[in-house]
């Protein structure tokens, strides 16, 4: 038991090895900051939401060859406005927390098994959930539809513009690499429902006893059940809870300046590039970088209260991370009940 300790808190501490963290925080910044700024100049910041998602797709495929990487983020792309659509309906029709928190269950388990398949690197869906769970909170009309294939498409073209460029700009390799898909057995099944039971339990736990902002539980429940094995998803999660506590203290300083719009957006690339930095590092380093940024963006597209988004974020990642740690927890103990394949 102490071992198993040990391994955890080495594991939370552990920084990685640079491995080219500064070309994808270059890649980050022109992709999340060139939208931002065209959005800013034509007085339209209250879309940021959806440029800053479809951004994210530049955050694919970090390791991979330059053809391999491209491919990767357009699918990842396309999944991403599309979770952004699914958002933005249940929005429109005004569905019901329980209800929303439902749906985005579901697509946290099929983008899951879709991202296992593919071999997407960053795994999982938690950018998807993020997307579908945020738009979902924010009001909607007819018109909002056409402002997220609008919006979040062009950002997604505008990052493999971004990747395409720099990569031809180093000269690399665009042969086609030798990949092979991954079987869809009982490794991949099991992620996809312990992911699919995480986020539906901890977006239930938090509609209920907090009401606002479900999403970040849901959220903080996929990161904590992204590892390969128990400990990784108990180093993750404790790293996630830890980042989130640092993060909302910085945001809090931040939110407190009320920063001019611009300086926002400057501040949030900063931060970006940051995030990207260390998040293939040490995950909770990055997550000191994310937790303000994510609050930053909410503030700029639609401005609330600093009190309750700082409350909401912290609440509902303890209220995710706790979920998704005890579900980490249950799924292992069945796992090795159960004969393997």
């Amino acid at each position: 038991m102490a071992e198993s300790r040990g391994r955890v808190w080495t594991g939370v501490i552990r920084v990685g090895p640079r491995q080219g963290d500064h070309r994808v925080a270059l890649r980050a910044v022109i992709s999340v900051g060139a939208p931002l700024l065209v959005l800013f100049l034509i007085g339209r910041l209250d879309l940021s939401v959806y440029a800053s998602f479809g951004a994210f797709a530049a955050l694919y495929g970090r390791a991979d060859r330059p053809r391999t990487r491209v491919r990767m983020q357009a699918t990842a792309g396309a999944v991403l406005v599309g979770s952004m659509l699914v958002g933005t309906l249940l929005s429109f029709f005004a569905t019901p927390a329980i209800a929303s928190v439902s749906v985005v269950a579901v697509l946290a388990a099929a983008v899951t098994l879709f991202a296992y398949r593919k071999r997407w690197h960053p795994p999982g869906a938690l950018f998807a959930v993020f997307a579908a769970g945020a738009t979902a909170s924010f009001p909607a009309t007819a018109a909002t539809f056409g402002l997220v294939l609008l919006v979040g498409g062009a950002s997604v073209v505008w990052s493999l513009v971004v990747t395409t460029v720099l990569a031809l700009s180093r000269r690399a390799s665009w042969r086609r690499p030798e990949r092979t898909r991954p079987p869809i057995g009982s490794v991949a099944w099991e992620m996809t429902a312990t992911v699919g039971v995480a986020a539906l339990l901890a977006g239930i736990v938090g509609a209920l006893l907090i009401g606002t902002h479900w999403y970040w539980a849901m959220v903080g429940a996929v990161a904590a059940v992204g590892g390969a094995h128990v400990t990784a998803r108990l180093i993750r999660g404790v790293q996630r809870l830890v980042g989130t506590l640092l993060g909302v203290l910085i945001a809090a300083g931040l939110l407190a300046l009320d920063l001019p719009p611009w300086l926002v957006i400057v501040v949030a690339v900063a931060l970006q590039a940051g995030a990207e930095l260390f998040v293939g590092r040490n995950y909770g380093i990055a997550m000191i970088f994310i937790t303000p940024l994510a609050l930053l963006m909410v503030s700029l597209a639609s401005p609330v209260t600093p009190d309750l988004l700082l409350r909401d974020r912290v609440l509902e990642t303890i209220i995710g991370v706790a979920v998704g740690t005890v579900v980490a927890i249950v799924s292992a103990g069945l796992r090795r009940r159960s004969p393997t394949d």
